[in-house]
């Protein structure tokens, strides 16, 4: 397993039953993780004194509950600040477990000796893109979401990263990348953290079992005669790794060589010192 384990603003710091208790720098949340699905005694007086407390719902959804939290803070990771705010169905606009990642992708940048350009797809809040950009690579930062867009910008301004090289899209990733093959357009990394369901602006329906091979083979045509890495995140249910290893093997290492590796990516959990699996990510490596 990849474990995100240098962070200093969060933690995970106990899971009981469906919960996980995490400190996002001096806040204290308690948010439903459906991968937690023992029963153990809550020993930890901040179970019951959080700052927030998502509560899910038996009908779906949930609602956050609020005690002592602002509307908007910060956390740190190395030279990276993101904005943070509770929003819709649990989340505050971070995937702290991809921590992993950014550290894998940034040190292959910075060691290739050479001017990269990545695109990010699913860009999300750009956590991804502000790591690139912060390693030396050239980023294009592609969301079908308006208002996750200005967040990563927002976080870009906050790291420090305001005149980098980055530019920002707010698209539908397939019509984007089928449009990118036509202009010509290439890049040497690819990172994608694609949807279990989604729609684009002009509602094109993205469901991730039917459409991620295609669009895995869509996106081979816009790699580099000399490509240096391709990054898949999966938080499907049933999309393994070893399902995630098999579909770039067989569409990027009979293309370009290279070799991919598979694993679950997950963060420690400080009360016992077990790893918190957080889904899955594959990893092209073109030597």
């Amino acid at each position: 397993m990849w474990i995100a384990d240098n962070w200093k603003d969060y933690e995970v710091i106990d899971t009981n039953n469906g919960e996980k208790l995490e400190r996002w720098k001096k806040y204290v949340l308690v948010r439903p993780d459906p991968q937690v699905i023992w029963n153990t005694p809550r020993t930890d007086k901040r179970w019951y004194s959080p700052n927030a407390h998502y509560h899910r719902s038996n009908k779906g959804g949930g609602e956050w509950e609020f005690f002592d939290l602002p509307d908007q803070w910060t956390v740190n990771y190395k030279d990276l600040t993101f904005n943070l705010k509770p929003f819709s169905f649990k989340h505050t606009g971070l995937f702290p477990e991809q921590a992993t990642n950014w550290d894998w992708f940034s040190e292959l940048i910075k060691s290739s000796g050479r001017n990269i350009k990545v695109l990010n797809l699913f860009a999300y809040t750009g956590g991804a893109t502000l790591a690139a950009a912060s390693a030396g690579a050239n980023v294009t930062h592609v969301d079908a979401s308006k208002g996750m867009v200005s967040w990563a910008k927002e976080n870009a301004i906050s790291s420090g990263l305001k005149d980098a090289p980055i530019r920002w899209l707010v698209d539908d990733c397939v019509k984007f990348a089928e449009r990118e093959i036509r202009r010509e357009n290439k890049y040497d990394a690819i990172i994608m953290d694609p949807p279990s369901y989604g729609r684009g602006p002009k509602g094109e329906i993205w469901k991730m079992e039917d459409s991620i091979f295609p669009f895995i083979e869509l996106c081979a045509q816009l790699l580099s005669e000399d490509p240096l890495f391709v990054l898949i995140n999966s938080y499907t249910t049933g999309l393994q790794p070893a399902v995630l290893s098999y579909m770039l093997n067989t569409v990027m290492v009979r293309r370009f060589g290279g070799y991919v590796e598979a694993d679950e990516i997950g963060l420690p959990v400080s009360s016992s010192g077990l790893i918190l699996p957080c889904g899955a990510s594959a990893r092209y490596i073109c030597l």
